[in-house]
């Protein structure tokens, strides 16, 4: 029979059988029964787990790995998704860190030109006049080959760019600690020790570490923490940047600087803050950073800092990550802030394979992550905590590869393989699986990603995941899934 066009079809298949006897419709009740006493019963425990919950607090996450392993910029990641309007407001206040990083670049390059420029003086003068008799039409054709390769120009560009020196002494001054480097006293830029090798002295255990007091006032709460400078200081610093606007280009653009910074393997592109490629855009008085400008800005974290954001995903639970210090001397300090951790993201530069730590130039940066990573992976009060591994600055590492660079120079073990990103980012993934799958004191997944975190768009995306296995795991947790 067709139904009526105003019958309710859901209504007649709840609907009781028609011919229904007694018996049946006495045990379908009893059966509909103890169904919603299942179902409320069901509802009951999960909105107590839910107060539960509520009750155990934030979600906390620890950001951990070495200095310069991209960890403040994943803060910033953090703070552009979850906290945009502080973000917005405080952007602009990172100017101040942008004109840091760019001067310190610029003298940077200009150390390497002036000492090349005194290498060369030096060397003439301390031709012996015995030396000087014997080949005197050699020494008058390498003095004039000297003069033609360092004129009266790089004496110039040395000249007009002294400014900038002190502008980065203020610049120091004004950002505070974060803005100088921890560097070794003395140490040769030879490497010393190679990755996967041998066993070597390592971090939170160290003994050498300042106290810090867990429960101090955090130093920023979803804040990017940076200084605000007054209008008339950042007048008179655009001043000076605007005055050696040229002069800073044509310093970096010259082929005999480029030439200088090749011979000596040096690769300001490569490293944090740098800003030399943007200097039309940044030296001028509208100027505002972007947020690319803020996450790339370089501004060294010191001790611990707190930030706070809400994840509404997490039905608006509030998650607060603490951002570590990764100097050698810092990591003793890490400890205090494992107690009930819900995740661990742990940061590890895999273009570092070629680099030494900057506080001990005889250490590798690659084997120094890795043996960090066992460290943290081995430790019995993280067992059960979620360890999350960004492999990072994939951007950089396919860069160095792409230039020539080769693996196998500086980690033996990599041998006869493809020389390409794809084949060193497995075979990098493939070590740091390893160490973490015999290390860890208990079984459990890892969540393990390649990033670039200078890259906010594809970063964004692996947020995502990171937020979504948080959650799951809390849920778990909560014995909600």
């Amino acid at each position: 029979m067709i139904p009526s066009l105003g019958l309710d079809p859901l209504a007649s298949l709840l609907a009781p059988p028609a011919n229904e006897t007694p018996q049946q419709k006495a045990a379908r009740e009893r059966a509909e029964a103890e169904a919603r006493k299942v179902s409320e019963a069901i509802d009951e425990q999960i909105r107590q787990e839910r107060i539960a919950m509520k009750k155990r607090g934030p979600v906390k996450v620890l950001l951990l790995g070495q200095s310069e392993s991209g960890k403040s910029s994943t803060i910033k990641n953090f703070q552009l998704r979850y906290a945009r309007d502080q973000w917005m407001a405080e952007r602009l206040s990172w100017r101040t860190v942008v004109y840091l990083n760019l001067v310190r670049n610029v003298v940077e390059v200009l150390d390497i030109l002036v000492q090349a420029m005194e290498a060369k003086g030096n060397g003439r003068r301390s031709t012996s006049s015995a030396d000087a008799a014997d080949s005197d039409r050699e020494r008058r054709s390498q003095s004039s080959n000297n003069s033609n390769k360092f004129s009266d120009k790089y004496s110039l560009l040395k000249l007009r760019l002294a400014p900038l020196r002190s502008v980065l002494t203020d610049l120091e001054r004004r950002v505070g600690p974060g803005s100088l480097e921890v560097s070794s006293p003395s140490s040769p830029t030879s490497e010393r020790h190679m990755p996967f090798g041998r066993e070597s002295g390592m971090g939170i255990g160290s003994s050498n570490g300042r106290k810090v007091d867990k429960h101090r006032p955090p130093t920023g709460e979803g804040r990017t923490g940076s200084p605000k400078m007054p209008r008339e200081d950042h007048d008179e610093v655009t001043d000076i940047l605007l005055a050696c606007k040229d002069d800073m280009k044509n310093l970096w653009e010259d082929s005999l600087v480029q030439e200088l910074l090749s011979q000596r393997k040096v690769r300001i592109e490569d490293s944090s803050g740098f800003f030399l490629n943007d200097i039309d855009r940044i030296v001028s008085r509208d100027y505002e950073p972007s947020d690319d400008d803020v996450v790339r800005a370089r501004l060294r974290s010191v001790g611990v800092q707190e930030y706070k954001f809400t994840v509404a995903a997490d039905q608006g639970k509030e998650w607060i990550m603490y951002d570590l210090e990764g100097t050698r001397s810092m990591r003793a300090t890490w400890a205090p802030f494992f107690d009930d951790v819900n995740a661990i993201i742990f940061l590890a530069p895999i273009s570092c394979f070629d680099e030494q730590l900057r506080e001990d130039r005889n250490v590798n940066r690659l084997e120094d992550s890795l043996q960090l990573w066992r460290t943290v992976c081995s430790s019995r009060i993280l067992a059960k905590t979620q360890i999350i591994l960004f492999l990072n600055k994939c951007d950089i590492l396919r860069n160095k590869l792409q230039r020539g660079v080769q693996v196998k120079t500086h980690v033996p073990s990599f041998g006869d393989r493809k020389n390409d990103a794809a084949t060193a980012m497995r075979y990098f993934q493939h070590h740091f699986k390893e160490i973490f799958k015999a290390s860890s004191p208990e079984q459990r997944a890892l969540y393990a990603y390649f990033t670039s975190v200078v890259d906010t768009q594809a970063t964004s995306a692996t947020l995502t995941m990171v937020q979504d296995s948080v959650l799951r795991q809390n849920l778990q947790t909560a014995r909600l899934v």
